[in-house]
């Protein structure tokens, strides 16, 4: 009689086998995340790059609802090296995520942030960029933070009101290596008041050029923290201190623009570049400023017109 052929069943991963693939899969995931992360604050601190880093501001308010994590999640998504958020502190003590200190233009709530609990904060959502209601929910910082370890840098606007808050926040879920803070203190005051925290956090000082003491406050961060990089702000391109800083930071730190309204970069802003196109506005800041971070709420024409001239990975 005739012996049944027996299909021999396909091999399998023992169990312990198997758990161990999958750790070391979930460890390099892990592993090429912190690695952006790492690289990126690599190119900070060289304060020379030939390319160009792109912060997107408030998340990417035209995707979706500004400071939301799904508009955070966009900006990750096509490319962004840093993401620029807002915080305020909820009257239990909570940090969250929202620009203006009360709740009626960006929620369908009402009122100051500060004399409403987080539990009040979180019945409510979102209104998009043309003020209509979406199913968002206002994410608090701990939330963010989460969402994005490892996978990009994070400015951290309006946070040195309550920085010792942040920092315990940032040590719980180790995410201080990614943190840039900005502020218009001079040197002194950032020293007396940051200094401890600035072996992580990354500080830029933001200078108005337009201002009598720009020269003053610039001397003194170059010859006191000697920042990786400062942003700069000018309202006409008459003012001659834009060209002369390009060359006095060259190799020494990078420069930051930012492109949100035209009295923050000379007029180069993000309706410069789409009513003459980008070379006119962020042509410029590079080419004849030397920036090489911008911030922008036009964040995919800006990577579009990087990626053409082979100035971002």
């Amino acid at each position: 009689m005739k012996k049944p052929h027996l299909t021999t069943p396909a091999p399998t991963l023992a169990p312990a086998r198997a758990l161990a693939l999958a750790l070391a899969l979930f460890s390099g995931i892990a592993l090429q995340a912190a690695d952006r992360v790492d690289q990126l604050r690599a190119k900070l601190f060289s304060r020379d790059i030939p390319d160009v880093l792109v912060v997107a501001h408030r998340g990417d308010w035209r995707f979706a609802s500004e400071n939301s994590l799904q508009a955070i999640e966009h900006s990750i998504k096509v490319g962004v090296d840093i993401v620029e958020v807002d915080l305020q502190r909820t009257a239990d003590g909570v940090l969250i995520l929202m620009h203006d200190a009360t709740l009626d233009r960006t929620t369908n709530g009402k009122g100051k942030i500060a004399e409403k609990t987080l539990a009040d904060i979180k019945k409510l959502t979102l209104k998009n960029g043309c003020g209509i209601r979406t199913p968002h929910k206002v994410p608090t910082l701990e939330e963010l933070l989460l969402a994005t370890k490892g996978r990009v840098l994070i400015n951290l606007d309006k946070a040195d009101r309550y920085f010792d808050d942040v920092y315990a926040l940032l040590k719980k879920t180790g995410t201080a290596r990614q943190i840039v803070m900005k502020g218009g203190k001079p040197n002194a005051e950032v020293a007396r008041l940051y200094g401890k925290y600035l072996d992580e956090v990354i500080y830029m000082p933001v200078v108005n050029l337009d201002k009598d003491n720009a020269a003053e406050i610039m001397h003194g961060f170059m010859t006191g923290l000697n920042p990786v990089a400062y942003e700069l702000l000018y309202k006409h391109d008459t003012n001659p201190m834009p060209v002369e800083l390009k060359k006095s930071l060259k190799g020494k730190a990078l420069i930051w623009y930012n492109t949100l309204w035209e009295n923050m970069a000379g007029g180069h802003e993000d309706e410069c570049a789409i009513t003459e196109g980008p070379a006119a506005a962020y042509g410029y800041l590079i080419d004849t400023l030397g920036c090489r971070i911008i911030q922008t709420d036009r964040a995919e024409l800006l990577l579009t017109y990087l990626k053409q001239r082979n100035l971002h990975d």
